[in-house]
């Protein structure tokens, strides 16, 4: 559900399946801007060395930049030169007219540690929220492993600003800047479900039928929402436990479901990256169907820098 302005070509370097990049710290950042490729350009820049991919999607009005690199610093410096970027952009969040959910226009600022140490992305998410609350005054919400409570992003969007205050910062949102939520987190995976249909109500149903909280699947969220530039609606996902609910047994359900209704899915949409093991559990026949493969991952990534 979070949201690469185009899909350029790459020279793809093989990336080897089995594990996740061992040593690798990843951000995963996602702005709420998708409609404004020059200035999604400018933001792309300002991340330097550290930018593995860029994702940008019309129809949420969102921009996610991954970041990955083996060192700590780098990718905590890259997502500091990101958000000061935005700040000294022309961008807005009251222009935003996105069908996704959003706090501020950096919106998620997540850390990811790939090597199982969750502490390394702790202490790059608090210093972020530090600065980014300190230096521009931004309400900082914290969630996940950041957060005393472990509480989740959901529940960050539901109650901020009502029932919960802000961890960091002023107690109302900044008038251009909104909020930001920023967290350390597991590896996540974002992927969409486009549905041959334009009924949104079934994406919505889907959406219920398959989420963790309404008794779906276990480690999934999901949102039923228009694609207005596609003439359409999907089925977004986050898969937030992979080892409970990997990407092919999240999608083959949301196909399952929507050919109960006489519907088929028209496309499968990765959003950023994918680790290579999770790849390598997905069948040979769901890789060559959905389009998905080692170009998409996040040792690629990496290993496209070398």
């Amino acid at each position: 559900m979070s949201d690469r302005d185009g899909d350029p070509k790459r020279t793809i370097k093989p990336a080897g399946e089995g594990s996740y990049s061992g040593g690798v710290l990843e951000c995963v950042i996602n702005v709420a801007s998708g409609r404004r490729p020059e200035i999604t350009r400018t933001l792309a820049d300002a991340c330097g060395t550290p930018l593995a991919d860029v994702h940008s999607d019309p129809d949420h009005d969102r921009t996610v930049f991954t970041l990955a690199d083996a060192s700590d610093v780098a990718v905590g410096r890259a997502a500091a030169r990101l958000a000061q970027a935005v700040v000294e952009s022309e961008l807005d969040l009251a222009a935003n007219e996105g069908v996704h959910p959003r706090l501020g226009l950096v919106d998620v600022v997540p850390f990811v540690s790939l090597d199982g140490r969750p502490d390394r992305a702790v202490r790059q998410a608090l210093a972020f929220a530090r600065w980014w609350s300190g230096v521009h005054a931004v309400p900082t919400f914290l969630y996940a492993e950041a957060s005393r409570d472990a509480r989740s992003l959901p529940s960050v969007r539901r109650d901020a600003f009502a029932n919960l205050a802000p961890d960091l910062g002023p107690d109302r949102p900044d008038p251009r800047l909104g909020a930001t939520a920023v967290g350390a987190r597991p590896v996540l995976v974002a992927i969409n479900c486009e549905l041959a249909t334009t009924d949104l109500d079934v994406a919505r149903a889907i959406a219920r039928t398959v989420r963790a909280r309404d008794g779906g699947l276990d480690g999934v969220a999901a949102l039923g929402l228009p694609l207005r530039s596609r003439g359409t609606v999907a089925v977004s996902m986050n898969l937030f436990d992979l080892d409970a609910t990997g990407i092919e047994t999240a999608c083959t359900a949301v196909a399952q479901h929507a050919a109960e209704v006489d519907v088929v899915v028209d496309r499968v949409e990765l959003v950023g990256l994918v680790p290579a093991r999770e790849l390598a559990r997905c069948s040979a026949a769901f890789r060559a169907e959905t389009g998905l493969g080692a170009d998409h991952t996040i040792e690629a990534a990496l290993a496209r820098r070398r």
